[in-house]
């Protein structure tokens, strides 16, 4: 059973949350205290830094692609085995898409009863942090918080500075004082933080932030007691609203450097439905044999252009399956790779070729944040996914689409899911929930077609 568990948040982006919420899973970790761990938001990358840290999956909470029940259950669901539990959150406290907050960090902290625990980047202030406090102590009243860690101090001066105003102005609790070093930044990147499978580094680094946070941040006063956590069971993954699955299906997932953008939770939902994952490279695999259907999803397919065309043993086995009518879902960075080439900087790079186009790169995100996809039969019915992307695509002829786009950008500023053969590719990242439960219809075609018995693998 949860003993402590706090809601990790910061007046803005790039304030340490990340920084706090590894440390503190890593030192809970070589303490032996049990500990699961949150992302708010569609965030793939930060996730993989707080599973390397506390050596367990982490779980992302998204009020837009859930329901308020769904996030408590799965909340619930996965902490119930866990003694320490982090939910890591996203912009700032009050930030997000809606202007009254309803889908805010703070929004969540108040819907699981989290007090919040704040990191302040402490770079050019000291007596203000006070009144940034005293301002988010005020703002929200039905808010608890744990109390603050400052981050980013120059000098036991500054310090000083820092924690007289905050004991004199303020009812916020001083947990720990972070001193400015370059050894605690995770390099950053257009989406973020560099992923973990990027970063030859990751695990020293994570030591290293756990070393800092065990000696400047007061644990006794945030971790519970200790008991070993190989004494606690951890749940078994459970489908919240399963679908049937006649016969075992084998879905291949392309996963490797390239490739990497999945959540934990939609790999959790199809082993609890018997499905068998076969993971296989693009970069450097043979293309898998008796595959019932392909997801690819997102990742940095631009990074690794050169070992991605180099396998042309893959994608052209992969195009001959796909033109027998292999059931294929792909993601951005899988939709790239279906293309016929990718650009950067100035040489184009061969790819599969299934959709008859080419890809571009620039500088600027294309499209960022989340979207709002109705089907282009069914106007009336929202999808919901979110998307980012610095890539362009220019087609031969005007595709055929699945979705129309009512937020966001997607592939056209209008249409997304580009379809052909028995493929669905676009921009927008999905995410199985009740309000878009895209598993169960990926799983819908690939059953359908098995059904067809024309079909035979090549």
């Amino acid at each position: 059973m949860t003993e402590a568990a706090y809601f990790v948040s910061a007046p803005w982006r790039s304030s340490g949350k990340t920084i706090v919420t590894v440390g503190l899973a890593a030192a809970a970790r070589q303490k032996q205290i049990a500990v699961q761990t949150f992302k708010k938001g569609p965030d793939y990358i930060d996730p993989r830094w707080l599973a390397a840290a506390s050596r367990q999956p982490c779980y992302n909470l998204d009020l837009h692609q859930q329901n308020h029940e769904e996030i408590v259950s799965s909340y619930r669901h996965h902490a119930q085995s866990s003694q320490l539990c982090l939910v890591e959150g996203t912009m700032g406290l009050h930030d997000g898409i809606a202007t009254d907050g309803s889908d805010s960090n703070a929004a969540i902290a108040r819907l699981l009863d989290l007090p919040v625990l704040l990191a302040v980047d402490c770079r050019g202030m000291h007596r203000t942090v006070a009144a940034l406090l005293k301002g988010i102590e005020q703002f929200d009243p039905e808010l608890r918080f744990a109390g603050v860690i400052l981050n980013r101090i120059r000098s036991d001066r500054h310090a000083q500075k820092i924690e007289q105003a905050i004991a004199a102005h303020t009812d916020m609790r001083l947990l720990g004082i972070l001193p400015d070093r370059e050894d605690l930044a995770i390099a950053e990147q257009e989406l973020g933080l560099t992923p973990t499978l990027e970063d030859s580094h990751a695990g020293a680094r994570i030591d290293v932030i756990s070393d800092v946070v065990q000696e400047y941040i007061d644990l006794d006063a945030l971790f519970p007691p200790v008991i070993k956590a190989t004494q606690i069971q951890r749940p078994v993954a459970v489908a919240s609203t399963p679908a049937r699955v006649p016969a075992k299906l084998r879905i291949g997932l392309a996963h490797d450097e390239a490739f990497h953008f999945y959540y934990q939770d939609d790999l959790d939902y199809f082993a609890s439905l018997g499905v068998e994952l076969v993971r296989c490279s693009p970069c450097k695999d043979a293309f898998p044999t008796g595959l019932d259907g392909l997801w690819i999803g997102g990742g940095f397919p631009e990074r690794h252009v050169e070992k991605l065309s180099g396998n042309k043993a893959f994608y052209s086995a992969l195009h001959q399956e796909i033109e027998a009518g292999l059931p294929v879902h792909a993601e951005c960075g899988g939709l790239m790779y279906l293309c016929r080439s990718i650009q950067v900087e100035n040489k184009r790079w061969p790819m599969c070729g299934v959709i008859e186009a080419d890809v571009s790169l620039s500088d600027r995100p294309v499209g960022r944040g989340y979207m709002q996809l109705t089907t282009e039969t069914d106007h009336e019915m929202a999808i919901f996914a979110h998307e980012f992307h610095h890539s362009s695509i220019t087609f031969d002829s005007p595709p055929d689409y699945t979705y129309r786009v009512t937020r966001g950008h997607g592939v056209d500023g209008q249409h997304d899911g580009v379809a052909v053969h028995n493929v669905i590719a676009g921009f927008a990242h999905f995410r199985q929930s009740q309000k878009t439960p895209w598993i169960d219809w990926f799983l819908s075609r690939i059953q359908a077609h098995k059904n067809n018995p024309v079909y035979q693998h090549v």
